[in-house]
C-alpha cells in the first residue's frame, strides 16, 4: 500500500505486540477509575470512553509494561499501536502514542498509512497533535519524499490532517522548510474550523523562536489573509514589528 493509502492496515502477527497487549489489559483494567472516567469523557467532548486513568499512573504502569522487552521492528510498532486503536478506551490510545514517540525511529516510510489511520480514527487533538510533531515530523526528517504527501494533506479535506502537515515541523527548529510552512498557512488562511486556525497560528509562533523577524515579515505582509486568531497565535511571544515614525528633517540640506 503507497503512504497516501485510505484503507485500514492490516495488523501484522506480531508476538511482542501479544506480550505488550496482555501486560497493557492486566496493568489498566485493575486500576480504573469510573468517577475520574466520566469527568474526562466529558473533558474530551465524548470522542471515546476512558479507563479513569490520571497521567501519573497511566504512566507509572506503562514503565512496568515496556520493562524488559526486546527492541520493536516496524511491524512490531504497527501491530501495537493498530491493536490499541481497536481497544475502546482513550488511555491505550496514549500508550500506543508514547510508544511511537520512543520507537519511531525504528520506522520507514512505508509506516506513514499506519499514521494516518490513526490519525482519521476518532480523532482529537490529544493524540493528532502529538502523533504530528513526534512521529510524522521524524518520519518525513528521515524520507524526505514524503514531503510531498505532507502537500497532500495540507489540502486535506479531512481537517485532522490537514493539522498534522501544519504541525509537523514543530521542532524542526532551523531544518524548517519554510516555504511549505508559509504555504500551508496561507492555502488554510480562510478555514472556518478553529482547530485549522490554531494550528496556523502555533506552527508559526513556534518557528518564531528559531526566525522571529521571518514570521513578523510574513504577518505583515499577509495579515488581510489570516484569521485574527492565527495572528495572534504567531505573534504571541513576538509581539508586532515595531513602527518607526519618520523623524523631521532638521538644519539645512
Amino acid at each position: 500500500m503507497g503512504v497516501t493509502g485510505k484503507r485500514a492496515p492490516r495488523i501484522p502477527a506480531s508476538p511482542l505486540a501479544d506480550t505488550v497487549l496482555e501486560r497493557l489489559t492486566a496493568a489498566y483494567l485493575p486500576a480504573a477509575d469510573p468517577e475520574r472516567a466520566a469527568a474526562m469523557r466529558a473533558y474530551m467532548r465524548d470522542v471515546s470512553p476512558f479507563l479513569g486513568l490520571s497521567s501519573p499512573v497511566r504512566r507509572a504502569l506503562d514503565r512496568t509494561v515496556v520493562r524488559g522487552l526486546p527492541r520493536p521492528d516496524e511491524t512490531d510498532c504497527t501491530a501495537i499501536a493498530l491493536r490499541c486503536w481497536e481497544l475502546p478506551e482513550r488511555e491505550y490510545r496514549y500508550f500506543a502514542v508514547d510508544w511511537l514517540r520512543r520507537q519511531v525511529r525504528h520506522c520507514s516510510s512505508g509506516f506513514l498509512p499506519v499514521v494516518r489511520h490513526l490519525i482519521t480514527t476518532d480523532p482529537w487533538w490529544d493524540t493528532v497533535d502529538l502523533l504530528a510533531a513526534h512521529v510524522v515530523g521524524p518520519l518525513v526528517a528521515a524520507e524526505p519524499k514524503l514531503k510531498d504527501v505532507m502537500d497532500e494533506w495540507a489540502g486535506d479535506d479531512d481537517l485532522w490532517l490537514a493539522r498534522t502537515a501544519l504541525l509537523h515541523q514543530l521542532r524542526y527548529k532551523e531544518r524548517t522548510d519554510t516555504g511549505r510552512l508559509f504555504g500551508y498557512c496561507l492555502r488554510q488562511a480562510g478555514h472556518p474550523d478553529f482547530f485549522i486556525r490554531k494550528a496556523v497560528g502555533w506552527c508559526l509562533r513556534e518557528y518564531a523562536k528559531t526566525d522571529p523577524d521571518a514570521v513578523r515579515a510574513f504577518v505583515d505582509g499577509h495579515r488581510d489573509r489570516l484569521a485574527p486568531l492565527s495572528v495572534r497565535e504567531a505573534l504571541k511571544n513576538i509581539g508586532d514589528r515595531p513602527v518607526v515614525s519618520p523623524q523631521p528633517p532638521t538644519g539645512r540640506p
